[in-house]
């Protein structure tokens, strides 16, 4: 007697390494990245474009991939063009997944918080200052707040 079970439901796309694909990572990296820029939680993103939290993790982190409608909707809510999910891209990432351990987007220095991981747009630090600093509501005090960091750049540079 032949038992019919149900149709295997297809979960997220996997790289044959069996982690999430690198164009999923980045994308969710820079959902992540706008959203913090924003300083919105995980939990007020997903109540604006009606997800879980726990949904919103998994787009960040890449194991959910992103479709189209969401992508828009993201883009509306974060206010950005849907182009800027897909900025800062390589060109044409890896076809196939890495023998090695790890994958190839570790092996090319980037990780799940995406783009790659000694870039200093991707650190917290570099987030919480671009939120302090549009905090400034007197344009010339920011203005001066700049020119002091640039100058201060500047001079560790030298």
């Amino acid at each position: 007697m032949a038992t019919r079970g149900k149709a295997r439901r297809a979960g997220p796309r996997r790289r044959r390494g069996g982690g999430p694909h690198p164009i999923d990572v980045h994308v969710g990296g820079r959902i992540r990245l706008r959203r913090t820029l924003l300083g919105l939680s995980q939990e007020k993103l997903g109540e604006m474009i009606g997800l879980t939290f726990q949904q919103v993790q998994k787009y960040e982190r890449g194991s959910n991939r992103v479709g189209a409608s969401r992508l828009f909707d993201l883009s509306r809510v974060l206010d950005v063009p849907m182009s800027f999910f897909f900025e800062d891209m390589e060109e044409q990432p890896p076809a196939k997944p890495s023998r090695r351990r790890g994958g190839a987007a570790e092996e090319r220095g980037q990780h799940a918080a995406g783009g790659n991981s000694g870039a200093p747009i991707a650190k917290r630090e570099t987030l919480e200052l671009v939120r302090a600093y549009y905090r400034i509501d007197d344009a010339e005090v920011r203005k001066r707040v700049f020119d002091l960091v640039k100058a201060m750049g500047i001079a560790a540079a030298a």
